[in-house]
């Protein structure tokens, strides 16, 4: 964009204020059901909104937003590989019986009335040791998801405190690739980025724990008497015995152990098809229509496959647990790699405009305080959130453009990584079309907007980072600078 100039900051906000005004719209209609098409041809719309108004305001060339469009579908191909092996893992894990057996044994010694506190703590404990709140997410989380709605929980709740644990472990664990991501990109150490962070984050997870816990304790929910009859009907469908769970812990050691997603995943699929074998072939008949005990290669093979790729609904004799271990597989996946592609579309013509340059250079020039500074970051990281649809663009863009003014001001970089991981981090997945909201809707069955007001730790992460910089707790100042209102993001980028 250097050799063409850039649109104002109120022309560039044209096309964002038209997204929020076509989803509020969208929402009224379609309601839980907008996911299903509706807000992936909204993201489309604001696209053409972004796209006519450059062309004919600033005369962008097609070919222009083309290459953006390309690269930023280019970007999203990790998340989207990701996604489908999820959905896969899922599918095998289910018939395998590990999430049944994750269900059983958790039905048996989780207390109702502190079950979402639980829920919470455990999901945290895990994507510490792990570093991946997707992984944990995709694994314990829908093993807890089922055990929560046999409880009689509420989707949103439920959904909510799995969320909120996996993403504080996430944020705190030197595992993480988000939390070293957020550290480089402000040129700290990793333990110190941690540490610094502990002001915010501790005092928002422990909030979180009390809601979590005040309701458990003082709501209602009817599921005890479901208990005995599901911990029955699963011992009479799986066989249910915890050398299932050597799985999973080989699953946990290759992701302490760093090895890639993408290889990680695809080994917990195969794994998973494996245990089907091995442990449930009772249930692969039951799956396929065969009675009796006879054993078939060819059937036995196809089932297993099909867990992975497509839809698998066993017949249990109980209507809840047929709704609980249904899967979808990789097919199950598609509407969310769909959305991913128009909010990438979006996100890419935003910045072949100029526009997503535009915005943050106007948030750069309103940093004057500790205060003013902080919210300019936290306001960028949210704003790229919900523009370009991916958290990882949220974090480096942000920490690459306003690491030299946190430095000229005398802040210390653990301020800056500290609000990347705050604002960044944890609000991916709030929104219904960033990848990490349509990943964990995806693999929850809960949609985005439903869990929304239920994520305390997602939601309060950002406003303690806040109210920390406006008490100016334990952050060193130093001497504020005059930041030119033509601030140019290429250059600091």
């Amino acid at each position: 964009m250097k050799n063409q100039k850039l649109p104002s900051f109120g022309f560039s906000l044209i096309p964002v204020l038209s997204l929020v005004v076509l989803l509020i719209i969208n929402v009224r209609i379609f309601g839980d059901a907008a996911l299903d098409g509706s807000i992936q041809f909204v993201l489309l719309l604001a696209t053409a909104v972004v796209v006519l108004l450059s062309m004919w305001k600033y005369k962008t060339p097609w070919d222009k937003f083309e290459k953006g469009f390309i690269s930023g579908v280019a970007n999203s191909t990790p998340a989207i590989l990701v996604l489908l092996l999820i959905g896969a893992m899922a599918g095998t894990w289910m018939l395998s019986g590990i999430i049944p057996a994750m269900m059983y044994y958790g039905l048996q010694v989780i207390n109702p009335t502190v079950f979402l506190a639980t829920a919470c703590v455990v999901s945290a404990i895990i994507s510490i040791s792990t570093g991946s709140s997707w992984t944990t997410i995709a694994t314990v989380g829908v093993g807890l998801m089922g055990i929560g709605l046999v409880l009689g929980f509420e989707p949103g709740w439920i959904a909510g405190a799995i969320i909120s644990g996996a993403y504080f472990g996430d944020k705190v664990s030197p595992l993480s690739e988000t939390t070293n991501m957020a550290a480089t990109t402000a040129n700290t150490d990793i333990f110190s980025h941690i540490r610094y962070m502990m002001i915010t984050t501790v005092p928002s997870f422990i909030i979180t724990i009390v809601i979590f816990t005040l309701y458990g304790l003082l709501g209602s929910h009817s599921g005890d008497i479901q208990v005995t009859e599901l911990t029955q009907v699963l011992l009479e469908n799986y066989n249910i015995s915890p050398f299932l769970f050597v799985i999973p812990a080989i699953i946990l050691f290759m992701i302490v152990k760093k090895i890639p997603a993408v290889i990680v995943l695809f080994t917990g699929v195969i794994l998973g098809g494996l245990g089907a074998i091995i442990f449930q072939p009772a249930m692969i008949n039951n799956v396929s229509g065969i009675s009796g005990d006879s054993f078939s290669i060819a059937n036995t093979v196809q089932v297993v496959l099909n867990s992975a790729y497509g839809p698998v609904a066993p017949e249990t004799g109980n209507e809840m647990l047929n709704e609980l271990v249904a899967t979808k597989g990789m097919s199950g996946m598609l509407n969310t790699v769909w959305l991913i592609i128009c909010a990438m579309c979006f996100g890419g013509a935003l910045e072949a405009s100029g526009m997503l340059q535009s915005i943050t250079n106007k948030l750069v020039s309103m940093m004057r305080s500790t205060f003013s500074t902080v919210a300019s970051t936290t306001g960028a990281c949210l704003f790229l959130n919900f523009a370009t649809g991916d958290q990882y663009i949220s974090i480096i863009l942000p920490g690459r453009m306003f690491s030299g003014i946190y430095k000229k001001q005398g802040y210390q970089p653990e301020l800056l990584s500290r609000t990347l991981e705050d604002s960044a981090t944890v609000t991916s997945v709030l929104i219904p079309w960033n990848s990490c909201g349509m990943a964990q809707s995806a693999v929850l069955g809960v949609a985005t907007l439903v869990y929304f007001p239920f994520c305390f730790f997602n939601l309060l992460s950002p406003v303690m980072t806040l109210v920390v910089a406006a008490f100016g707790y334990k952050i060193r100042k130093g001497t504020t600078i005059e930041v030119p209102q033509n601030y140019d993001v290429v250059d600091a980028v």
